[in-house]
């Protein structure tokens, strides 16, 4: 991979570390504050700083993931936000609700950057004055926040989806499999993820749905 390759990815992995985690997390924070808890916020999670919300080894992962496949595929991680549950209004469906928010605001970003980059390819000759890196920065930030949405609602713990899932099952069903599927969750993570290397059943199923919602946003 050549630097004119290599860089735009990593402005944008930069992009997603010092703003794209911090408001994933900061989003669940301010649900679950608004909904009643304010465990987030006791331990200064609240709040926009990136350093606040920094795990060492998740953005690590999202750099060296994003950076080797070309910005076309990749994961990591922020630091969790606590989340006290008990204290949350509406029970399960508040867990729900905070859980949805990060991906949520994933989506927003996505937007937010996609917007203007369809008027740029709307207009050709605007686009030719930007310089070529911006632009492939911008739709490497629009490809990773959709994955990181995408991603985090599959419906296995310990990701955002399983928590949506949950508060939609039937009180008894979600008692007797939830214990189990947090327990493997990782476990089939790497099994829907990773396997068989190149051809798993989560890639399959996370790019279509990727490309569709890029063509969506983006308009090509």
């Amino acid at each position: 991979m050549n630097l004119e390759t290599l860089l735009p990815v990593a402005i944008a992995v930069a992009i997603m570390l010092l703003v794209g985690f911090p408001v994933h997390e900061f989003s669940h924070a301010l649900a679950a504050y608004r909904l009643g808890d304010g465990t987030a916020k006791l331990f200064g999670r609240l709040t926009l700083n990136p350093i606040a919300h920094f795990d060492p080894l998740g953005g690590i992962l999202l750099a060296l993931t994003f950076l080797g496949s070309g910005g076309n595929f990749g994961f990591g991680w922020a630091k969790p936000t606590p989340v006290n549950t008990a204290n949350l209004e509406g029970g399960h469906r508040g867990e729900a609700l905070v859980a949805a928010a990060g991906p949520i605001s994933n989506l927003v970003m996505a937007a937010m950057v996609a917007l203007p980059l369809r008027y740029l390819i709307a207009t050709p000759e605007l686009a030719a004055q930007i310089p070529d890196i911006v632009l492939r920065t911008m739709v490497i930030f629009i490809q990773i926040n959709l994955i990181l949405m995408i991603f985090n609602l599959f419906p296995i713990p310990p990701l955002d989806g399983s928590k949506v899932l949950f508060a939609f099952m039937p009180p008894r069903l979600a008692w007797q499999w939830r214990p189990i599927l947090e327990q493997y969750g990782f476990i089939i993570l790497l099994v829907v993820f990773f396997l068989p290397p190149g051809g798993s059943i989560g890639v399959r199923i996370l790019g279509p749905i990727l490309d569709g919602l890029f063509s969506l946003l983006v308009g090509v």
